[in-house]
């Protein structure tokens, strides 16, 4: 389905190629490094050293419990813990906001599987950890999101309201649940904070719709939604919760998959594409401004504080990360338009333009506002002659826009007409050429959405010391980035041009050769299950002060 030249014409300020992402990367190189030192809002610092799941992963199992929303989850070695997230179950691109809570089972390296459904290993072999979830999910009402401007505790009390019975149930199949004094609890939080100690966060100005404006302080309001929870439903026999650990959804997607990657396997970068757009990597503290230092951390018995590597909060789709994209034009009148829009109590305009231009809660209104302005200025279409659906922001959802491919062609203008039918009063008809032209649309926008991805991962992985930033070979043949969201999984061909792009990059550096070749690995749930593995992690863990 080649597009016509005036489609190509249009298209053109979405266009990239190789070298385009090639000097993103660069770009985005000396971008972080300026964020890591002087950014309060970007790489953020966490209290977790990066050998502190060495431990887990050779010898942990228990099980484990946690919620999962715009936020967390949680878990511990032997027992359990509610977490909570952003994302549902099967990692939809629609951009819902969505709250798990499940129990997690562990099982160590030399553990065998205790369950049939245990989740098979990236290697496949026997001797890698293995985890099972249990877990219920529920979505975040848009009016739940505007109450937490007035009293953040209104959304809290909702999250405890469904960590209540999820413990319920999980006492039922484990009654010995029952004799703990307190079952500990891991958080996965897909915002902003800053964490002051590994069980100790504030949170920040949230986006997503979601309108608590910063200074809330994590833990307290969840316990006090659950014993809330607790109490009205007179359950006495359920068992408080403790926070054992707190941290943001791609972290805990490092954490994760770390512990189940296999030993010969570099797990080096936790990244996120879904509703939003994150990635999380462990970076040596001398990257980290003065006053970005963290208070505390979390080492291993025995480890040294000065040359640790803690796991880093990148942020990258807020603001700071802009100017690479300046530079390259790469930030459109469309996505401009996109900004601009963002208007209300629950939205901040120019808060996250990366996030605009790669996830999944804007990839389909970006696609509606292209798509209007193609059937205006190209075809000549008078406005109010379009279907009104067309006319609504966020109309067109990321899901639909995702599964809009030519696998047979003819479907696509019956898609399109069952999706936004023509009013009874117009005279509007939508056309094969119409269809065509949304399909190569989509595409434009997923093939610059995964260029972007592709130079930011290479970038923080140059910042790392993963990969040289001279261009000369790693020490590793292969880097592994574990890979989680509906989005980068099912919007268009965005997981395998990510890809592309990154062997493409790599290939420039090294007169078309791959010496190292960094590897996106699925990584599916890690958030929740990030959040069990890390409070499994801080029962051998030290606090080490700085």
């Amino acid at each position: 389905m080649d597009p016509g030249s005036a489609l190509q014409d249009f298209l053109q300020p979405l266009r990239v190629d190789n070298q385009t992402v090639h000097t993103l990367s660069r770009l985005f190189y000396s971008n972080f490094k300026d964020l890591a030192l002087n950014a309060h809002d970007q790489f953020l610092p966490t209290p977790i050293s990066e050998s502190i799941l060495k431990p887990v992963t050779q010898r942990g199992h228990g099980r484990h419990v946690r919620p999962h929303c715009p936020a967390a989850a949680a878990s511990s070695l032997i027992r359990s813990i509610p977490k909570k997230k952003n994302k549902k179950k099967k990692n939809p691109p629609s951009g819902r906001t969505n709250l798990r809570v499940g129990f997690i089972e562990l099982s160590g390296a030399e553990t065998p599987p205790t369950t049939a459904h245990s989740s098979p290993q990236t290697n496949g072999t026997s001797s890698t950890p293995t985890l099972h979830l249990k877990e219920q999910a529920w979505p975040i009402d848009n009016a739940l999101k505007a109450s937490s401007n007035s009293d953040p505790q209104l959304l809290f009390d909702w999250i405890g309201s469904c960590i209540a019975p999820v413990v319920r149930s999980a006492l039922e199949e484990w009654p010995s649940l029952a004799a703990e004094p307190e079952l500990p609890l891991g958080i996965t939080f897909s915002f902003p904070m800053v964490q002051h100690s590994i069980s100790d966060a504030t949170v920040m100005t949230m986006g997503k719709g979601f309108s608590i404006q910063g200074d809330a302080e994590l833990g307290p309001l969840l316990l006090r939604g659950y014993d809330k929870a607790r109490s009205a439903a007179g359950d006495v026999q359920l068992p408080p919760i403790r926070i054992a650990a707190i941290s943001n959804d791609s972290v805990s997607t490092l954490i994760s998959y770390i512990f189940l990657s296999s030993p010969t396997t570099k797990a080096s970068m936790g990244l996120i594409v879904g509703t939003g757009c994150n990635a999380t990597i462990p970076l040596n503290l001398s990257l980290l401004g003065g006053s970005k230092q963290p208070a505390n951390i979390s080492l291993l018995p025995g480890e040294s504080a000065s040359d640790v590597r803690i796991a880093v909060n990148t942020e990258w789709s807020i603001r700071g990360t802009a100017p690479p994209l300046r530079q390259l034009k790469l930030i459109t009148a469309w996505d401009s338009a996109l900004d601009a829009a963002l208007v209300g109590p629950n939205e901040i305009t120019g808060f996250q333009p990366l996030e605009y231009m790669t996830a999944g809660r804007y990839l389909g209104e970006l696609g509606r506002l292209m798509l209007l302005d193609y059937l205006k200025t190209v075809l000549g279409v008078n406005e109010d002659s379009l279907p009104s659906g067309l006319l609504v922001r966020y109309r067109l959802t990321t899901t639909f826009l995702s599964h809009f491919k030519p696998l047979h062609s003819p479907a696509l203008l019956p898609k399109l007409e069952s999706e936004f039918p023509a009013d009874a009063s117009s005279p509007f008809t939508w056309t094969e050429e119409m269809a065509t032209a949304l399909y190569h649309i989509a595409k434009a926008i997923e093939l610059r959405a995964a260029g972007i991805v592709s130079a930011a991962t290479v970038a923080l992985l140059r910042l790392a010391g993963d990969l040289p930033s001279d261009g000369t070979p790693s020490k590793v043949p292969e880097l592994g980035v574990g890979y989680t969201g509906g989005c980068i999984s099912q919007f268009q061909d965005y997981l395998a041009d990510t890809q592309m792009f990154l062997d493409d990059i790599m290939k420039l550096d090294h007169d078309g050769k791959l010496p190292t070749r960094v590897v996106l690995s699925p990584c599916h749930d890690g958030g929740i299950k990030g959040a069990g593995i890390l409070a499994a992690a801080t029962c051998v863990s030290q606090k080490h002060d700085m």
